[in-house]
């Protein structure tokens, strides 16, 4: 919502003063979050801003391709809940389930080679969403290392290696899909003076080659932890615990409950509760901010996330922040209380942000809605 600047009036009839004659040029009141002119508006920008336009009550909901962090409404949620009936009812079968969970990278190995380099976007907003990258590619921020888990086609570990400045930053892309990691490897930008593709399952119990314990200053996890079995999770966090130094940060972004991929998943593919398997083969869980609460462990006294981005959170606009830790893990399910607290015992990270990050995406010309929700976070590894 635009802000109105309030201006004060002066009467100069009673002064005797030789003004020159001049035309002021009249200034927009359209902001560029709401502005449709092509020389003031937010796609001007790069990268592209969001979160900052707010679907208001007299607002026209199909004025605009996306709004920020809007709630779905009560017909919306029951219909997201029709949807989940229907996928329980028909789900994977026993022989499928075994197959896909048994040997997940052959499935990922098909994807890349499928969908080459040239098919992924590169995110371009992710200094302005952890302010931490920013610190650690730094000219004189000295000996730094970022490993990145679950790399893909490299569109993360480049964008962060264009913008460094650092020349003593070293970037460790893993993937368990060994024609991703060949992707990275292949890529023109590689450079292995300033980053190491390789292969490497999180869930393993061998740490990446080239790395130690107590190594690494960031651990990025950028839609990856959803590819995860529910039963996975707790080594996938242990070996993150291993690999980072003390005050270490991890910077995690992920699908969130009620995402229009989780509602617009077809009979067929549900595996277990938010978890399923996608048309291609590749497994993909939803979260909820409960979850990975317990999942992550000890809540510390929280930052916004900093900045505007084309994927996240926007404008430091955290929503749904934290509460206590044990409020948050009385109010999650059963199942998830269980992974929850057994984490919580051997891996606490310090909580220092995790919101939902929600956006309403509309088509205008069918007048259709869609509901994205991402969960996006910061944790910290606690120094001794």
């Amino acid at each position: 919502m635009s802000e109105k600047t309030d201006i004060d009036i002066l009467d100069i009839s009673t002064l005797s003063l030789n003004l020159p004659t001049t035309t002021s040029e009249p200034q927009s009141e359209v902001p560029p979050h709401r502005s449709h002119d092509p020389a003031n508006n937010t796609k001007r920008s790069d990268p592209f801003q969001f979160g900052s336009r707010y679907l208001l009550p007299d607002d026209d909901p199909y004025e605009f391709n996306a709004w920020d962090h809007v709630e779905p409404s009560a017909a919306d949620l029951a219909y997201f809940q029709s949807q989940l009936a229907a996928q329980r009812a028909s789900p994977v079968a026993s022989f499928d389930k075994n197959r896909f969970n048994t040997n997940p990278e052959k499935w990922w190995n098909r994807f890349y080679t499928n969908n080459t380099a040239n098919f992924f976007k590169d995110r371009k907003w992710l200094q302005q969403e952890f302010p931490v990258l920013k610190v650690v590619t730094e000219k004189d921020a000295g000996r730094r290392r970022i490993l990145e888990i679950g790399a893909g086609a490299g569109n993360t570990c480049f964008p962060i290696l264009r913008g460094n400045e650092n020349p003593e930053l070293l970037v460790y892309a893993c993937d368990y899909s060994s024609k991703a990691v060949q992707l990275i490897r292949e890529a023109e930008a590689y450079d292995d003076r300033y980053v190491k593709a390789e292969v490497w399952d999180v869930t393993s119990h061998e740490l990446p080659a080239g790395l130690e314990e107590n190594n690494v200053d960031v651990v990025l996890m950028i839609f990856v932890f959803s590819a995860l079995h529910p039963s996975q999770w707790r080594q996938a966090v242990k070996n993150v615990w291993r690999i980072l130094k003390p005050g270490g940060e991890v910077c995690f972004r992920d699908y969130g409950r009620g995402d229009l991929a989780q509602v617009r998943m077809r009979k067929g593919r549900w595996m277990q509760e938010n978890f399923y398997i996608r048309g291609d083969g590749t497994r993909v869980y939803f979260f909820s901010q409960d979850e990975l609460k317990g999942i992550w462990g000890d809540v510390a006294t929280g930052e916004e996330t900093d900045g505007q981005d084309g994927e996240g959170l926007g404008q430091g606009k955290l929503r749904d922040e934290i509460p206590d830790i044990n409020d948050s893990v009385t109010a999650a399910s059963s199942s998830d209380t269980n992974h929850s607290k057994d984490q919580l015992k051997e891996t606490p990270f310090e909580i220092l942000s995790l919101g939902v990050d929600r956006r309403l995406l509309v088509n205008r010309q069918k007048q259709l809605k869609m509901f994205r929700c991402w969960m996006q976070g910061r944790f910290r590894k606690p120094s001794p």
